[in-house]
């Protein structure tokens, strides 16, 4: 392993050196902050329903082994929509961003041991929709002619890999912090 910093700019180090000064004050300053900001948006934005109905996870989080659900299912909520504000201000990233990304590992293991199944429609389903039964649009009939087995590939496919970058950017701030732009590095003078 080397102890060269992954981050270092110098212009010794770059096919075109000029381009030292773009990376150093602009585009990574400018990536880190984005990226943060696009993590912590999205865990407010899957938190706010959990917010608005704070023990309606307690099911879900009893069925993965975590009891009490009633003690659970609020800090689900809590972790993920104020640890996406904190994420998105960058105060307090590390610890905020560490918690998310268990939270997000637990997630992927779930998806992957608790798949969509491989069909949404029995026999007799794909019977009613091969008759062109007014209750299906034509879209709907293309996507489950095979009784949905490829549709639910496409969902089972996206929510674990949803759940896997989530987490990655998670774990990225855990290890690396807020960064230039973050309430951690302006108002607390220190990394978390």
């Amino acid at each position: 392993m080397s102890d060269k910093n992954v981050f270092d700019n110098a212009p010794d180090t770059l096919i075109i050196p000029a381009l030292s000064p773009v990376y150093e004050r602009f585009a990574q300053p400018l990536a880190w902050t984005v990226f943060r900001i696009a993590v912590g948006a999205i865990l407010v934005l899957e938190g706010w329903p959990k917010i608005l109905a704070p023990l309606g996870q307690v099911g879900f989080v009893e069925a993965m082994g975590f009891y009490p659900g009633w003690l659970w299912s609020p800090m689900l909520a809590i972790v993920q929509f104020f640890g996406g504000i904190l994420l998105v201000f960058g105060l307090l990233t590390r610890p905020v961003a560490l918690a998310n990304g268990v939270m997000l590992g637990v997630t992927l293991y779930f998806h992957i041991s608790h798949t969509f199944g491989h069909v949404f429609l029995t026999p007799e389903g794909v019977e009613a929709l091969k008759a062109g039964s007014a209750f299906f649009t034509d879209a709907a009939r293309f996507r489950l002619a095979d009784g949905g087995a490829k549709f639910l590939e496409l969902v089972q496919g996206k929510a674990e890999y949803a759940s896997l970058y989530w987490m990655g950017g998670a774990f990225l701030y855990a290890a690396f912090g807020g960064g230039y732009f973050s309430l951690d590095r302006l108002l607390l003078k220190k990394l978390f």
